[in-house]
């Protein structure tokens, strides 16, 4: 059996489930809407007959370019900042610590800090979604350039090959695997990060959506805005996962 067939028959089998909890009421329909609810709640909220309101699509662009947004700045911020700490062995040895303090602080911890920062708007949702995605691309990249084979390291010394050229040439091409792994669990992690971040702070998003109809008890919408959620996640990761084949289609040769 394809993988494929393997996938789409658990997700029908799950869906099969929910169908049954929610029609033979299981399961009070205030907490558990049917599968034909949910999906007209989606409708209704993406627009996609054109009889909605279309304020879903609206928090759904929120969410998608927050979560971008600080993807983007944690894996820069993550490659930049890891490339630094990995090529130099002293200063792995005195920011290993340091590191290993920050890395479990959890994002959430962070945003009485950023609210007090940056207060409540925008700049402060994006401060701790990369704060929070910035840690798998980090220590990936030092793992990555940290791991080069030593006789590459005494070829470049011979050459006299300065630091940055080395980083450049050698240290990120190597690192490449584990810095795309680390930037596949970055997405996800900001996903989370920013939709915690608008239930908390108040920014428009799903984050947001998901808890006004929590608050209201209008479970269809809810659960629309989860669905909407799981197939932003399965998206960011089915195209990170092809990038990944393409950008390494060298290691199969």
């Amino acid at each position: 059996m394809p993988d494929w067939l393997g996938s789409a028959a658990v997700l029908a089998a799950l869906i099969s489930v929910w169908w049954a909890a929610s029609t033979a009421a299981w399961v009070s329909p205030v907490f558990l809407p049917t599968p034909q609810a949910t999906l007209a709640s989606l409708a209704e909220g993406l627009n996609l007959r054109g009889q909605g309101h279309g304020e879903l699509l609206a928090f759904t662009r929120a969410t998608v370019t927050r979560m971008l947004e600080g993807w983007l700045l944690a894996s820069l911020i993550g490659v930049l900042l890891g490339a630094a700490i990995g090529v130099s062995s002293s200063v792995r040895a005195w920011v290993q610590p340091t590191l290993e303090f920050i890395r479990p602080l959890p994002a959430s911890a962070m945003l009485p800090l950023a609210i007090s920062i940056f207060g409540l708007n925008p700049g402060m949702v994006l401060f701790v979604v990369a704060f929070g995605a910035m840690w798998p691309v980090l220590l990936a990249t030092v793992h990555g350039i940290a791991a080069v084979e030593p006789r590459l390291i005494d070829v470049a010394r011979s050459l006299q090959m300065p630091r940055t050229a080395f980083v450049w040439k050698i240290g990120l091409p190597n690192a490449m695997p584990d810095i795309l792994a680390g930037m596949r669990l970055s997405m996800t992690l900001s996903l989370i990060v920013a939709v915690v971040g608008e239930m908390m702070a108040s920014q428009p998003g799903l984050g947001q959506a998901i808890l006004l109809a929590a608050r209201a008890f209008r479970s269809s919408e809810l659960f629309a805005g989860i669905v909407l959620l799981g197939v932003i996640g399965f998206a960011g990761n089915a195209l990170l996962a092809m990038a990944e084949r393409k950008l390494l289609c060298w290691q199969r040769r």
